[in-house]
């Protein structure tokens, strides 16, 4: 924690870019989900991404080597997906445990090979912690607005199993991000917190919630300030945003954050919205763009990209940030 905190007052971090992106270009079918492993799985895999760290370690690991190359201090390991509750999608809860251990291991690997190449440039990887397919605050039946498809007690045990697997495997700091309920977040947080007690480990956590539109809401109906207060009870080395939104729509919501939080503040937008096709269009260059302000004008300390980004966005940010200070955080927020 000290290390990344001292790094951070320093300089701005860079944050990978979209794994997800990335590996729609290996055109993975599904033979390749499956491998030898799930050659005989009952139901079709075409489409778990996080299974491809048992399955297609190598495509993960290049993906990561990729990111390390244009300069990211941080990866993110291929977890997004990677509880329980998410997996029973595809039958595979039986598995998260190794899917968490084996993709921290991929991107420790990955990450500890640039630090040694140059110690001056330390490499770090976050566990990626997403928000489940299910919510906690809201019900999906219009019908029955009393009703909730998961609990917030199966949150917290999902999300401990899936934290303690990510700290096994290696990781230095936990992200919980792509937060569109907050309650949801919270059995992360909660289940986080107790792991940190019991095993006395004082591990880093970054949090990123996303604004889903012009609202400037989450979905499950937060401004930004009650977001933050929802959260301010853990101790937390970053907070931000990422997803939904491109660089110019999030900007705003980045900076009322960083108006009210004595954290390090975070940022990794979209490659702008997606076509119609529900592609993203947006080039490095044009992102970086829309990004300059968030240099100029001090509002980050830790920038990346999600989805549509690739190694060029995040190479570009790089050389932006190296350009520029951090911001400072409130004393008083």
């Amino acid at each position: 924690m000290s290390k990344l905190k001292a790094l951070l007052a320093e300089r701005i971090l860079v944050l990978d870019g979209a794994m997800g992106t990335m590996l729609q270009a290996y055109a993975f079918e599904e033979e390749d989900f499956r491998g030898n492993r799930f050659d005989n799985h009952s139901v079709p895999l075409v489409g778990n991404n996080d299974l491809l760290s048992i399955t297609q370690p190598d495509a993960i690991y290049e993906v990561h080597v990729k990111y390390l190359e244009a300069g990211a201090d941080i990866i993110e390991t291929n977890t997004f997906s990677s509880t329980s509750i998410a997996m029973a999608d595809y039958a595979l809860e039986d598995c998260v445990k190794e899917l968490n251990i084996t993709a921290a291991k991929i991107a420790r690997k990955a990450a500890d090979e640039y630090t040694a190449k140059n110690p001056d440039k330390p490499r770090f990887v976050a566990g990626s912690i997403g928000p489940t397919n299910k919510t906690a605050s809201m019900s999906p039946d219009v019908n029955d607005p009393g009703f909730r498809a998961i609990t917030f007690n199966e949150l917290k045990d999902a999300y401990r199993e899936q934290t303690l697997a990510l700290i096994e495997g290696g990781v230095d700091i936990l992200l919980v991000e792509t937060i569109f309920d907050t309650l949801n977040a919270k059995a992360a947080l909660f289940a986080i917190d107790e792991i940190k007690e019991e095993l006395q480990l004082d591990i880093p956590i970054m949090v990123s919630g996303t604004i889903t539109d012009a609202s400037g809401r989450t979905l499950s109906g937060q401004t930004v300030e009650a977001f933050l207060i929802s959260i301010s009870h853990i101790n937390l080395l970053s907070v931000g945003f990422n997803c939904a939104l491109g660089a110019d729509q999030l900007k705003p919501y980045v900076q009322r954050l960083g108006l009210h939080t004595h954290e390090f503040v975070s940022a990794h937008p979209n490659a702008g919205l997606p076509n119609a096709f529900g592609a993203y269009d947006q080039t490095p260059e044009e992102m970086c763009a829309l990004i300059a302000p968030y240099f100029s004008e001090q509002l980050i300390n830790i920038i990346g990209g999600c989805c549509g980004t690739t190694p060029r966005h995040i190479s570009l940010l790089v050389e932006a940030a190296a350009k520029h200070q951090p911001r400072s955080i409130l004393k008083n927020a």
